[in-house]
């Protein structure tokens, strides 16, 4: 099977780290990474996001240990749209977090218009950090907590 998802993952931490394994789980993985162009777009505040290179540099440091346990393949390749590589008729499964379901329903649509089956949309639960909230990228970033959720004393 082949499994898709995407994201800007800057800096990579628990949470995505358990979207890689579910897709891991399913089968082959493609990641589609936002291009510089499009990750600032998909922030939710005002920061600095590393440039497309750096990102995949450390994705694919990630993804190559994980893969491993798994005994899987995986290609991690440049999304230049927000409905990216799952709109291509060779996916199975389309992993997302909560927030990014509705974006999987619009892909189902996309595929469905170009005579593709639907993915099979994989809803992640989010990790939580130890204060009890989401784990994300903005909030390691703002030096709220670390890639793991652990609270950062930020005094």
């Amino acid at each position: 099977m082949d499994v898709a998802l995407g994201g800007t993952f800057d800096p990579v931490h628990d949470g995505h780290r358990r979207l890689f394994e579910r897709a891991f789980e399913l089968g082959d993985v493609t990641v589609g990474l936002t291009s510089d162009e499009l990750a600032p777009k998909t922030r939710d505040v005002d920061r600095r996001v590393r440039s497309y290179a750096e990102r995949k540099a450390a994705l694919e440091s990630e993804l190559e240990s994980i893969a491993a346990d798994y005994d899987r393949e995986f290609e991690v390749r440049m999304l230049e749209s927000p409905t990216g590589i799952a709109t291509e008729p060779q996916y199975d499964y389309l992993v997302v977090s909560p927030e990014t379901r509705d974006g999987g329903e619009r892909i189902n649509e996309i595929r469905g218009e170009n005579g593709h089956d639907p993915l099979e949309v994989v809803v992640v639960p989010h990790v939580r950090a130890d204060d009890g909230e989401i784990i994300s990228s903005t909030r390691i970033v703002m030096g709220e907590i670390d890639e793991h959720g652990t609270v950062l004393d930020g005094e």
